[in-house]
């Protein structure tokens, strides 16, 4: 029979088992990036090009969970990865309501601005920068305020528009798709109902030649549509799920659900990466899903 000595020693471990438990969720939100890396030749991959690429996606820049001095900590572990080419896959702002404070676009864009690449540093944007930007939901011909503060720190920001790179002879294309779900629906918008501002079609009649292509897209959802001609699609959104009970993925931001939670996909010959992320849309939690920043290899 248990002392009563016994069963409290017993309340008290208990206790302390149910804190950590607890507190697990915050700390991984807090925990220092991971690398994750995938070596792979895509698809259509010209033969004797080695690439190196960073991705970072989903910063979500907030206090206290994503300050400016965290976002430049991270971006200074990305330059150290010394990567030929930097992307960035969207939702740079906040996209939480838990926040005791929020950062503004000329301080995480400021944050951002150190990064460096020999083929620079491309970015497309998230459904929450748009979400957020109230002017922009109310007339869509305006300047989105993240392209603005982007593009003001020397990030080249792609909306449906493709670019050639170069290196050491061998070419590739980026095609940058702009967001799926960009737009809000609601009487002050005038809107009925949700619309993206994606355009796959026009975006790949930019690529003029048969060098390999690079799609970023901030939601893997495309991924469905996205033919043969592209070697590798990379997209973030998801957050692995941002909560993964031993394998179980609650609430995936997906009409597929966990297919696209995150890691390598290949169906059908054609290959995606869906980046787990940085930040954390809605709440402050992370479980079993640490923030990373992921290293391609190509080649």
């Amino acid at each position: 029979m248990i002392t009563r000595r016994g069963f409290l020693n017993l309340l008290w471990r208990g206790g302390l088992v149910l804190s950590a438990m607890a507190a697990y969720p915050m700390s991984e939100v807090m925990a220092r990036p991971r690398i994750t890396t995938y070596r792979l030749t895509p698809p259509g991959w010209t033969p004797g090009l080695k690439l190196r690429a960073a991705v970072i996606a989903d910063i979500h820049a907030c206090e206290p969970w994503m300050s400016a001095a965290r976002i430049k900590d991270i971006c200074d572990r990305a330059n150290e990865l010394e990567a030929d080419v930097i992307l960035l896959l969207g939702d740079y702002v906040s996209g939480m309501n838990l926040v005791t404070d929020y950062v503004q676009s000329s301080d995480w864009s400021r944050a951002m601005a150190g990064l460096k690449a020999p083929l620079g540093v491309h970015a497309v944007m998230g459904n929450h920068d748009y979400w957020e930007d109230l002017t922009f939901q109310r007339d869509p011909d305006v300047e989105p305020f993240a392209k603005a503060a982007l593009e003001g720190v020397g990030i080249a920001v792609h909306r449906n528009s493709a670019v050639r790179l170069d290196k050491e002879g061998r070419g590739f294309w980026l095609a940058g798709l702009d967001d799926q779900a960009a737009l809000r629906p609601g009487k002050r918008f005038e809107r009925a109902s949700w619309r993206g501002l994606d355009d796959l079609p026009a975006t790949l009649a930019q690529v003029t030649d048969d060098a390999p292509v690079i799609l970023l897209a901030h939601e893997p959802d495309i991924f469905s549509d996205v033919p043969g001609r592209v070697s590798l699609t990379l997209s973030g959104h998801t957050h692995g799920g941002q909560i993964n009970i031993f394998g179980w993925k609650p609430v995936v931001p997906s009409r597929y659900g966990a297919r696209y939670a995150g890691g390598l996909v290949e169906e059908g010959g054609r290959s995606i990466v869906v980046s787990r992320g940085l930040g954390c849309s809605v709440i402050p939690v992370r479980f079993l899903s640490r923030p990373e920043i992921v290293l391609l290899e190509l080649g």
